[in-house]
């Protein structure tokens, strides 16, 4: 079953939730920094937690405890571009260890990832929201309760499609 984004709701399982998306819209035509979330049909990789603030999840799929020196990288020149890193890194990257709540809970989208562009954009998360939903850099984010909620439906053939 698909979680579909329209606009700024995400639809799943008999759920509507309201959802942020990029401050920028939706786009076909990504490009790293441009603020937009990716249109199209997209599986999910894993889910990474902070486990010092989340005490219980049910997920079926693979997980990840969020650790102090885990990023994203986000630089274009980088061989790693679009995938998990370690700090301490010598290109730019996303901290997946925030002290804002946002990245508390987050599933990888897979979008430009196998294979990569470099600059098509990276970091596309299903995260937990700002206080108003604010928009996001181009990711997906929900309430906390809501992303909670969800979570122990989604299976390995749950995909994501952003409209």
């Amino acid at each position: 079953m698909h979680i579909i984004i329209k606009k700024h709701y995400l639809l799943y399982q008999g759920y509507k939730i309201k959802c942020s998306i990029g401050k920028s819209g939706t786009t076909l035509h990504k490009k790293e920094g441009d603020l937009a979330t990716p249109k199209g049909e997209f599986k999910l990789g894993r889910l990474y937690y902070r486990k010092d603030r989340i005490k219980s999840l049910k997920f079926k799929m693979n997980k990840r405890i969020i650790k102090k020196n885990m990023g994203w990288c986000n630089d274009p020149k980088s061989k790693s571009y679009n995938r998990e890193i370690r700090f301490p890194f010598n290109y730019k990257a996303e901290k997946l260890y925030r002290r804002d709540n946002i990245y508390d809970i987050l599933i990888n989208i897979k979008y430009n990832y196998s294979p990569k562009t470099n600059g098509r954009g990276s970091a596309i998360f299903l995260h937990i929201a700002k206080k108003n939903y604010e928009p996001t850099e181009g990711c997906i984010a929900i309430k906390k309760k809501d992303l909670l909620k969800i979570l122990p439906m989604i299976n390995k053939n749950t995909k994501i499609l952003i409209n």
